[in-house]
């Protein structure tokens, strides 16, 4: 009991320093996601003598205790929460281009990640591709909350959100296979070209489906009651349901939750949720993926006290290069068919493809007996660093001058 008190308020002390942050950095009109890193690196580097704050730091940066807490617990979260902001009919508006920077422009950067570190970095053929699925999904938590604060037009936000849900688990998929299945897929030839196909549309489908069918049976249940505590507590029941009974029976627990998050926003709002329904829905998650963003934000910056970058300057600025190559290349060649993103608009979507939380979970979800674990760790978490800090403090002042914003 005396354990799990001292564990509880350590991460008491984590949540009461995010939310401080996130006070300060309101006041100042910065953005608080990157305000969160910027402490998190500090506290990480420093010792700054706050009461049981190392204890604190130790517990929470363990990769065991990040990666529970970002996949396990947050991650369910905040793609159940997308789910229910983002409109089904806007994204079936740009559907054509969410499809093709989540599906072709996400494999396309793989193939270009993976490759160009294999031959450039040299990185072996399994931690070149695993470090390409990390790279391969895109974070929108910091890049939409600017997109918000500035104004861009309804098309930019929802091609930016739906490529992002939808990608995420693609590339969560591509990370399993590429770091456990790849290299007895490579000796296997042709077989094991289509052993890989077959396990991807296993998870990618298999989890679409389980999220549908609970999404549409959620929505039958609350259609039966005019409830919003039941309602909220129901659609809590989905996304956690969703993501655990996916990887249980081992299909993509990410992709379940968005289908699933989709139908029950959509088709279940529709027929089960009243007006005060929603607003109490979304004002809930609202809150609760604020908490779960102020402690991710500021784990990503503590976790520098698990890095070790000597050395290794070099390979971390190949690394950023063929992060940014990988996402130029990607974009542009998913995106020739349409003719509904301008040039501005390409560059926009092409410089806010940020990294974030999923990919340093996902590398330090690796297990110690995989060969270059420590190479994917340095080099994951140097890009999402230079992802988050860097591009994210350039958004604002490229929007501006694209001529994007929609606000005076």
């Amino acid at each position: 009991m005396h354990e799990f008190n001292e564990v509880f308020i350590q991460l008491l002390i984590l949540l009461a320093i995010s939310i401080t942050v996130i006070g300060i950095a309101k006041r100042l009109n910065l953005q608080y996601t990157i305000a969160l890193v910027f402490v998190g690196l500090i506290l990480g580097i420093t010792d700054v003598p706050i009461p049981l704050m190392n204890d604190a730091e130790v517990f929470i940066t363990q990769s065991e205790v990040f990666q529970a807490i970002i996949i396990s617990l947050f991650l369910p979260i905040l793609l159940g929460d997308a789910t229910l902001k983002l409109p089904f009919h806007h994204l079936l508006q740009y559907k054509k281009e969410v499809a093709s920077m989540a599906l072709a422009g996400t494999f396309l950067s793989f193939i270009v990640i993976g490759f160009t570190s294999h031959f450039i970095i040299g990185l072996s053929i399994p931690v070149a591709f695993t470090f390409a699925a990390l790279m391969s999904a895109t974070d929108p938590i910091s890049v939409l909350s600017i997109f918000k604060s500035v104004g861009v037009s309804k098309k930019i936000s929802t091609v930016m959100e739906g490529e992002s849900l939808f990608n995420d688990g693609i590339a969560v998929v591509l990370f399993q296979i590429s770091s456990i299945y790849l290299l007895s897929y490579i000796e296997l030839g042709w077989q094991g070209l289509g052993n890989g196909i077959f396990m991807f549309l296993k998870f990618s489908i298999g989890g679409a489906l389980l999220g549908i069918v609970l999404g549409y049976i959620f929505s039958q249940i609350i259609r039966l009651y005019d409830d919003y505590p039941y309602e909220i507590a129901i659609s809590a029941l989905l996304f956690f349901g969703s993501y655990f009974i996916a990887e249980h029976i081992h299909v993509s627990g990410v992709i379940a939750v968005v289908a699933g998050g989709f139908v029950f926003g959509d088709y279940g709002g529709k027929i089960g949720m009243s007006k005060e329904t929603k607003t109490n829905i979304n004002t809930f998650w609202d809150v609760i993926t604020l908490i779960a963003n102020s402690i991710i934000f500021l784990l990503i910056g503590l976790e520098i006290r698990n890095i070790d970058f000597t050395g290794h300057w070099d390979i971390i600025a190949l690394a950023i290069l063929i992060v940014l190559l990988g996402r130029l290349v990607a974009l542009y060649v998913s995106t020739l068919h349409t003719k509904e993103l301008n040039r501005k608009e390409r560059i926009l979507l092409n410089w806010g493809g940020l990294k974030g939380s999923l990919s340093i979970a996902l590398a330090l979800s690796l297990p110690y007996s995989f060969e270059g674990r420590e190479t994917v760790l340095l080099l994951t978490f140097s890009v999402v660093l230079f992802s988050l800090i860097i591009q994210g403090l350039t958004i604002k002042p490229l929007i501006k001058k694209l001529g994007l914003s929609t606000k005076n």
